[in-house]
């Protein structure tokens, strides 16, 4: 029986979110900066886009040179390097310089993620497996395994498990919380914000709420986040933004890639990719750390549902 409301453990107070990730590898250095963008301000984005569209040219500069080819100062270029994971200018060059390496090593990509309304059909499964396939390449790169590992033993020494999200990632909500629940582990998904909310205020130290959300500032996702992080619960932020709302309630954040957003596809179709590579990366690591009681759970889930997936025949013998 859980003890009043009263006496659990007193609320938390949310500090603003200040992310020390390690330094990041040069091949991180694109996805850091798609995730990074929205939140900078105009001349930091201006160093930083420069930087990733053209690495070797970028890396053949100074820090006057780079500030004279953005229009900005040496300062704003330094504020950029450390942003974006570096202790300095220098240590972002030597990224640079590995980065165009790499890509002179191998070949450029065909093909882009910009779709015409006119695209023949093949154009558009060419570009759309490539900026899947990049989305992909960008999230694993920027993923921070400390943050994942300690989110992986969260998770599977849980008591209980919310689960929240809203539209596209209440979809990966639903994903990660039905791959708990066959491995054993007791796990909800709310897309409603009533009932995530109504749900929170029920967890206490020992649970863990998930809240994924794209932007990182949807609302109906971080309200009930506050609520779970003030009940001394252990919090989890999926998100393409590490600097929004959302991080400011979640003791653990895993960025996931911020994919460009065109008008014939919605960056809400990338990230929902990007989300379920993470959750599955976190399903397997709950699911190794627990498997004597994990496997046999899975086997029992796959054996109930068996006869689901066996063809029937029609009465009239078709």
């Amino acid at each position: 029986m859980q003890p009043p409301a009263d006496v659990r453990a007193p609320a938390r107070a949310a500090a603003p979110f200040t992310p020390a990730p390690p330094v990041p590898a040069p091949s991180a250095l694109r996805a850091r900066v798609r995730s990074l963008a929205p939140s900078m301000t105009r001349s930091v984005q201006a160093v930083a886009e420069a930087v990733a569209s053209d690495p070797a040219g970028c890396a053949r500069l100074t820090v006057s040179g780079l500030a004279a080819r953005t229009g900005t100062s040496e300062a704003t270029v330094v504020r950029a390097a450390r942003l974006l994971g570096y202790p300095g200018y220098r240590d972002l060059r030597l990224a640079l310089a590995a980065l165009a390496a790499q890509q002179e090593s191998g070949a450029a990509p065909a093909v882009t993620v910009d779709i015409a309304v006119d695209d023949p059909l093949a154009d558009v499964v060419a570009k759309l497996a490539h900026e899947e396939a990049q989305t992909l390449t960008d999230t694993a790169a920027a993923l921070d395994l400390a943050q994942l590992a300690a989110a992986v033993t969260a998770l599977a020494t849980a008591r209980r498990i919310d689960v929240y999200g809203v539209g596209a990632s209440a979809l990966v909500g639903q994903d990660l919380a039905q791959k708990l629940l066959r491995i054993g582990l007791v796990a909800h998904a709310h897309s409603d914000p009533h009932l995530a909310v109504t749900g929170a205020v029920q967890l206490g130290p020992g649970d863990v709420a998930v809240a994924i959300t794209h932007s990182g500032s949807t609302g109906d996702v971080i309200e009930p986040l506050r609520v779970a992080f003030e009940r001394g619960a252990t919090t989890l932020a999926l998100t393409g933004r590490p600097n929004a709302p959302v991080a400011h309630y979640a003791d653990l954040v895993l960025a996931t890639s911020a994919a460009r957003e065109t008008r014939l596809r919605p960056a809400a179709m990338s990230s929902r990719t990007s989300q379920l590579l993470v959750v599955d990366c976190l399903f397997v690591g709950v699911a190794q750390r627990t498997y004597e009681t994990a496997a046999p759970a899975l086997a029992a889930s796959y054996e109930a549902l068996a006869h689901r997936h066996t063809a029937r025949s029609s009465p009239s013998g078709v």
